[in-house]
């Protein structure tokens, strides 16, 4: 089973940036607790703060990867061309967030990229990506 996690902006300053949101942790440190804990999985990590290539991450990995599991960060709330790549895909999607973007401001309460998606999930922190992994885990085919 292949799984790629792709994040979006901002999402490299995971461990410094609004903490009392995001928490202390950098992504890098929760990955490889991540992939310890599904040792029999290959997860990839990729993460950028261009949405060009956000989109195409999702097209290179779209047809042949077992899911793809998605925080697009600000990009949530304003790509349709990330939708349409979505949407382009055979590989399911998963939108994650580490917050609950319903408790947050109004801006970010739209998803344009959700009606793409498998499914949400939303304001677990960093363990909004383990409930994705688990989700394929348990849904393999």
């Amino acid at each position: 089973m292949k799984i790629i996690i792709i994040n979006g902006p901002n999402l490299n300053l995971l461990g410094k940036r609004e903490k009392s949101i995001y928490g202390e942790k950098s992504f890098e440190e929760y990955f490889k607790q991540l992939k310890k804990k599904y040792k029999n999985i290959s997860i990839e990590y990729f993460q950028s703060n261009v949405e060009g290539e956000i989109i195409n991450k999702i097209h290179e990995t779209g047809f042949s990867y077992c899911g793809i599991i998605l925080n697009a960060g600000g990009y949530t709330h304003t790509s349709v061309a990330i939708a349409d790549a979505i949407a382009s895909v055979t590989t399911p999607v998963i939108e994650v967030h580490i917050s609950n973007i319903y408790a947050r401001e109004e801006y970010r309460k739209k998803s344009l990229i959700s009606s793409k998606c498998k499914g949400v999930i939303t304001g677990f922190g960093l363990d909004s990506y383990r409930l994705a992994v688990e989700y394929f885990v348990q849904n393999k085919n």
